[in-house]
């Protein structure tokens, strides 16, 4: 009996390593795909969202932006910080979640406009000066 309880125990961990190493597999390999289809932009906004917690896609889904846009997000994020204040029957919880998302998104924007910055100073060097 004791034979086929420890068989029973050895097979299930057998099926429960082998689901675990497929799992890892898989999400190392969409990360992999998420980081190459981010470029070189991607090393400045997975830096950010190392440092506030939050991922860019889930700051957006928080705050229902999906193209990042500095009125929608103060406009959201302004409606729900307010529907989720403890004095109103809110969660404390989901109103931090609401302000990190905020920050997420406003560190997204910097990158963007230094990226922006960046592309027109290359630009400017690459244009030939005009012929007298």
């Amino acid at each position: 009996m004791a034979r086929y309880l420890a068989q029973i125990i050895v097979m299930g961990a057998q099926v429960v390593g082998r689901a675990f190493a497929r799992a890892l597999r898989q999400e190392f390999a969409a990360s992999r795909a998420a980081a190459d289809a981010r470029g070189r932009s991607g090393h400045q906004s997975a830096a950010a969202s190392n440092l506030s917690g939050i991922s860019l896609q889930e700051a957006q889904q928080i705050l229902n932006v999906p193209k990042i846009n500095p009125e929608d997000i103060q406009k959201n994020y302004e409606h729900l910080f307010k529907v989720n204040d403890k004095s109103v029957g809110g969660s404390f919880y989901l109103q931090s979640k609401v302000v990190r998302a905020k920050e997420r998104l406003e560190e997204e924007l910097k990158i963007q406009f230094e990226e922006q910055i960046e592309n027109q100073n290359k630009q400017q060097h690459r244009t030939p000066p005009p012929e007298t």
